[in-house]
């Protein structure tokens, strides 16, 4: 049997192992480094080129968005208008056709009160008695008939 004896290390020996280790750890993040820096770089550069783009997209957007906005308020003013004018149409039509109705209405009321003296009198009458607390003045005339238009004044 072969025994094997261990030895320890020398310190000079742990030493070198210890430089050389920090060494290849120094090494292995350099390149790291370098990279980050390199990266860091060309974001910047792409911020400094990607900014007045940017700024240029974002105007020509804001513009866009504002000729939209008043295109549709355009619209929303004509369909407005349009709609006052239809309803203005329609107002006017019916006033005439009231008008219409209000003129048919007179001509047949006073074709029936042509030579109808005494229906006259009648609501002349019909009017006095919801008239309660008026003055009446009686005003003589040929006919001994009262003059209607006598009540109207104060």
């Amino acid at each position: 049997m072969i025994y094997h004896l261990r030895t320890e290390p020398k310190i000079e020996d742990l030493v070198l192992r210890r430089k050389e280790y920090m060494e290849k750890k120094e090494e292995s993040l350099v390149g790291p480094a370098i990279s980050l820096l390199v990266g860091a770089a060309l974001l910047l550069t792409l911020g400094m080129w990607g900014c007045p783009q940017y700024n240029v997209y974002q105007s020509r957007k804001e513009g866009e968005s504002k000729l939209a906005h008043s295109q549709f308020e355009r619209e929303v003013q004509v369909k407005d208008a349009q709609g006052k004018l239809e309803a203005a149409t329609f107002l006017a039509n019916a006033e005439v056709e009231r008008a219409k109705g209000v003129a048919k209405a007179n001509q047949i009321i006073g074709e029936s009160l042509k030579n109808n003296e005494s229906y006259l009198r009648w609501l002349w009458i019909e009017g006095m008695k919801e008239k309660q607390g008026t003055e009446v003045v009686y005003v003589p005339t040929e006919a001994n008939l009262p003059i209607l238009e006598a009540g109207k004044r104060k």
